[in-house]
């Protein structure tokens, strides 16, 4: 059996295969959402996430096509005038790009490729979001928690709505400090690709509805106000993809059966042992040197010209790295760290890139 190491899609969860013949089982695919059924399932999902991250009460869970939808409901319903951006990468990046789509003005604080941020950013204008990335998925940076959390303080008036989706259910974040984050199913949760997951608290909420009042457009179905209206009733403005809220509830209860504590120590143990690997392997070295970036979900290794043959060695071995993203695409290689990657296949991955010289 291959095991996928490309950070998304992902490996599915183990346990997917069996929730999937199950669902099939029950007509879960073909269940109307607007059923008691699917109410059930909605509500089993949403109360699950909240449970597992610790999500506090006054946090709503929606859901979406995916994180890339998110991006662009983000700024429709949360700007009218400015967002600030950091920017390490391809996907913060584009988060940045799409605000400039939607006619707002987006300034941003950019690093250099494989370095992250030591310190807050000075602006001159307070903005209305600010949207932090905390893993970069294209080059394997984090963003340091406690960074992450000063903003709240920096910045009180500002939004502060982060993209986890390479990184949750790692994280634990301090909810107090941050008013949004969002995912998508087919990395950290070992999902079929096909549903975003977006948090958001009562602030968020609340500046959606006073852009409304101004007459100011935040996009149509999948607007807060609408999505708040429905999450009630646990239901969605439309046809939702029913078997993913399914399986997501069910892989929580998996997850939580595990303990995310677990998960989470298992996740440092991983990232350790495959940074120690390329740190002392001699064809290849980790892109991000600093630990203080060094993402734990997705990590990159600098190949060079030696990226064809570990690849080929890899796969061989029932191995399946991920491409390097970009013009980076024949230089790197990208490993994911999820929770469906046990110990064990991190251990042999190790072994195997050892055994390469």
């Amino acid at each position: 059996m291959m095991i996928n190491f490309t950070p998304g899609p992902s490996q599915l969860y183990f346990t997917v295969e069996g929730h999937m013949r199950k669902a099939f089982r029950e007509g879960v695919p073909s269940l109307s959402h607007r059923t008691s059924a699917f109410e059930q399932i909605s509500r089993h999902a949403t109360e699950g996430l909240k449970s597992l991250l610790n999500i506090p009460a006054d946090f709503h869970v929606f859901f979406t096509g995916s994180a890339t939808e998110i991006w662009e409901r983000c700024i429709q319903n949360l700007v009218e005038n400015y967002s600030l951006h950091l920017v390490n990468g391809a996907f913060s990046k584009r988060f940045y790009e799409i605000a400039g789509q939607l006619n707002k003005t987006a300034h941003r604080v950019e690093a250099a490729a494989g370095q992250g941020f030591s310190e807050l950013p000075r602006v001159e204008t307070t903005p209305e979001l600010i949207a932090l990335t905390h893993n970069e998925t294209s080059t394997g940076v984090s963003l340091a928690l406690p960074l992450l959390h000063q903003f709240r303080d920096q910045f009180p008036q500002s939004l502060i709505v982060v993209d986890a989706v390479s990184s949750l259910p790692y994280p634990q974040f301090d909810y107090s400090k941050i008013d949004s984050v969002f995912f998508s199913v087919q990395k950290g949760f070992g999902l079929p690709a096909g549903l975003g997951v977006w948090v958001v608290n009562d602030r968020c909420i609340a500046k959606a509805e006073a852009l409304l009042s101004k007459g100011v457009s935040i996009g149509t179905y999948h607007n807060l106000p609408t999505l708040l209206a429905n999450a009630k009733k646990h239901q969605t403005p439309e046809t939702p993809n029913v078997l993913a809220i399914y399986l997501l509830g069910k892989v929580i209860e998996d997850f939580q059966r595990r303990g995310i504590q677990v998960l989470r120590k298992e996740t440092e143990y991983k990232a350790a042992i495959l940074y120690q690997a390329l740190k002392a392997h001699p064809l290849v070295n980790p892109f991000v040197t600093d630990p203080t970036y060094q993402s734990k979900t997705v990590l990159v290794a600098e190949t060079g010209s030696h990226t064809e043959s570990i690849t080929r060695h890899l796969i061989n071995n029932g191995l399946h790295p991920g491409d390097g993203y970009g013009d980076r695409k024949k230089s790197q290689l990208r490993f994911a760290n999820f929770p469906t990657h046990s110990k064990e296949t991190f251990e042999r991955l190790v072994d195997v890139l050892n055994s390469i010289t």
